[in-house]
């Protein structure tokens, strides 16, 4: 990516390593011992899966997404993510019975 990444809700288009360009929407974004991890679900799909990913730093200051391929550091990003999306999830549940 040739720019910084704006982390607001809206349409990411993400190229991987073999060239192929897909639409990611952003679901969230939490922070873990000053590292950015994000919470991504493909555009086209609708069964609720979501990829997640790390913001890292190039060496010419670009922000990129990347894999995380710990298992512990993944599972602490996963875990971080579904606490604060359950808390997002259970609001808007109230708001709605408020209605």
């Amino acid at each position: 990516m040739e720019e910084n990444l704006e982390f607001e809700n809206g349409l990411f288009n993400l190229v991987d390593e073999d060239g192929n360009e897909s639409a990611f929407e952003l679901l969230g974004s939490v922070e873990i011992d000053d590292v950015t991890y994000v919470a991504l679900v493909p555009a086209e799909n609708e069964d609720g899966e979501y990829v997640l990913l790390k913001v890292t730093t190039d060496d010419d200051g670009c922000e990129l997404l990347v894999t995380i391929d710990d298992d512990d550091e993944f599972d602490r990003a996963v875990a971080a993510f579904e606490e604060e999306f359950e808390c997002e999830i259970d609001l808007d549940d109230e708001d709605e019975d408020d209605d």
